[in-house]
């Protein structure tokens, strides 16, 4: 039998004073092989988050299937008040995990990363500079790679084809390039040249930025996952990783990736390098003013497939693709192989 009126009927939630959340979904089922060293690596990667992330930041961790240990390890960190939300799962998938975090928040900005990347300092600051300069930019990379313009860029490229701020541009940190290919387990038969030169956007004297985005640690506007999908029936790979890559471009928003490194991809094991990364800051040196972004439309169909379906197959063509990197002034003699 119930006696009275819930005393929480009918109550508006309180507006979130929060400018930036971050989600990390953490899968780690065991301490042995494969993931004998994860449990480290997670540690760095979420220490590296409270000492660069400002104090406007709600911080989200999906527990999706961790053994005991990890689970003791995340609710003790909630129960600090270092993390601000933590929900436990089942192995649901990585996808499924993250959208369980999307869902409930309202927060303009939201970076998505695996448990596995060490944050510089800088970086939410850097990012939120790109977001508030160039209004089309929807998602944000900290960490340059290879060849990003050449995946889910191409309504970037067309809108400034023929604009000169579009070029390839001096790659700033070789050494950090490096180490990301290093530490995806990549060998060393890939073109030296993509360490040399990569297709840039000069937005002004002060800002500048990499064409195309990965998706292991990137920023989105909100509004991309306003209509949320309610399962991805894969773990991992098959389509669930598209969601990430191609909705922002349902709104026409662009991908783009600071020009400097702001962050490393650990891997499954610990380096001696990790612990020397200096991240000595205070979290207010980053920016946590309030973001008064317009929500985007979504784009026609027509419109979609033009920008991100044809320029795709034009890509694919040798002789116009040739023609695009002379164009954009990628150097002559690296042209043919690039």
């Amino acid at each position: 039998m119930r006696i009275g009126n819930n005393p929480n009927k009918d109550q508006r939630n309180e507006q979130s004073t929060y400018r930036h959340q971050i989600i990390i979904p953490v899968y780690i089922p065991n301490l042995e092989g494969y993931f004998k060293d994860s449990f480290a690596v997670l540690k760095l990667c979420l220490q590296s988050v409270f000492d660069t992330a400002h104090s406007k930041t709600f911080i989200t961790i999906v527990n999706n299937g961790s053994c005991d240990a990890i689970k003791n390890y995340l609710s003790e960190l909630h129960n600090q008040n270092k993390i601000h939300e933590i929900i436990h799962t089942n192995n649901i998938g990585k996808l499924n995990a993250i959208i369980k975090g999307l869902a409930g928040n309202n927060i303009a900005l939201v970076t998505i990363s695996d448990c596995d990347v060490l944050f510089k300092k800088g970086w939410q600051k850097e990012t939120n500079t790109i977001f508030r300069q160039i209004p089309k930019v929807g998602v944000v990379g900290i960490v340059p790679q290879f060849n990003t313009h050449k995946t889910n860029s191409f309504n970037l490229i067309i809108d400034n084809l023929f604009n000169s701020k579009l070029r390839f541009i001096r790659v700033k940190d070789e050494d950090s390039l490096l180490k990301f290919y290093d530490s995806i387990g990549w060998g060393k038969s890939y073109n030296p040249d993509y360490l040399k030169y990569t297709l840039g956007l000069l937005w002004n004297k002060e800002l500048k930025v990499l064409v195309g985005s990965g998706h292991f640690v990137a920023t989105y506007k909100k509004d991309i996952f306003e209509r949320l999908v309610s399962n991805i029936p894969f773990k991992m790979g098959g389509y669930s990783e598209r969601y990430l890559d191609e909705t922002p471009l349902f709104k026409d928003y662009w991908r783009v990736t600071t020009c400097d490194n702001y962050g490393y991809h650990m891997g499954n094991r610990t380096e001696d390098w990790m612990n020397k990364v200096n991240n000595n800051t205070t979290s207010e040196n980053s920016d946590s003013l309030p973001f008064n972004f317009k929500k985007a439309p979504e784009i026609s169909k027509i419109k979609y497939i033009l920008k991100n379906k044809i320029l795709q197959k034009m890509f694919r063509n040798k002789f116009l693709y040739k023609k695009f990197l002379r164009w954009k002034k990628l150097p002559t003699n690296m042209i043919n192989n690039y």
